[in-house]
């Protein structure tokens, strides 16, 4: 089972970068999913939520109204269309796929999340 991310590049602050997760060995098609990062010296800190069938969605704070998560169950891939960057918003961005779904007041926590990408760079220069 492998999730390979996606799409990361340098951008300017208020640029968009759209980044995508593709899953292969296993069909994620009934997996809650989601999206975290890791800035320099910090935690990984999550980002976003989709429930299996994209009708439930979560987001951060700090990216909510900016950040749009969406899925191609058909296709087992996953997206992050991130819109007016910040430089805060540079970090490696990791995709993330639980067994199942999550309890609703779980969705943010990492430790729900089995299977994970590898990463990619985004930096946002101001």
């Amino acid at each position: 089972v492998q999730l390979q991310a996606s799409g990361g590049g340098l951008v300017q602050a208020g640029d968009s970068l759209r980044l995508s997760c593709t899953a292969s060995g296993r069909s994620f098609k009934n997996s809650d999913m989601g999206w975290f990062r890791q800035a320099p010296g910090k935690g990984r800190e999550f980002i976003a939520y989709s429930r299996w069938s994209g009708t439930s969605t979560l987001y951060a704070d700090s990216v909510k109204g900016r950040f749009t998560i969406s899925r191609e169950n058909a296709k087992n891939t996953m997206s992050l269309q991130m819109n007016s960057l910040k430089p805060e918003d540079t970090a490696v961005y990791f995709c993330a796929a639980a067994r199942g779904q999550i309890i609703l007041t779980q969705r943010s926590n990492e430790n729900q999340y089995i299977w994970w990408g590898q990463g990619t760079l985004v930096t946002v220069s101001s």
